[in-house]
């Protein structure tokens, strides 16, 4: 059984900033790309950032220059680190990994979110 599971969230000012850690465990043979999603109320949820096995990143166009995702491989932990954060970046984060557990299962999995609220 693998499990996501997310910290870090709470409640920051905006220009403040936080770090948050999704810590996976389980029966791990491997993980590709592992990411962070958010969602607003009332929006859909979006990508705001990944990083490859090979340590290549994506990031949201409006995230660009402010978040910095990161992974330990040793110790299957993604990070988000979010500075200059504002109002705009209110919503549940969750991460997700794309993870082998055997020979045939590969899938993706998802944490259970934590919630991110930057006042203005």
């Amino acid at each position: 059984q693998v499990q996501l599971v997310e910290s870090g969230g709470g409640l920051v000012q905006a220009g403040g900033s936080l770090r948050l850690s999704c810590v996976i465990s389980g029966s791990i043979l491997s993980i590709k790309t592992m990411g962070w999603y958010r969602q607003a109320p009332g929006k859909q949820r979006e990508l705001v950032a990944e990083i490859s096995s090979g340590d290549s990143t994506n990031y949201e166009d409006s995230v660009q220059g402010r978040f910095t995702i990161s992974r330990d491989n040793a110790n299957n932990i993604v990070y988000l680190q979010m500075n200059s954060l504002k109002p705009e970046d209110t919503a549940v984060y969750y991460c997700n990994a794309d993870i082998r557990t055997s020979f045939v299962n590969q899938r993706v999995y998802w944490g259970q979110g934590t919630q991110v609220t930057v006042s203005s």
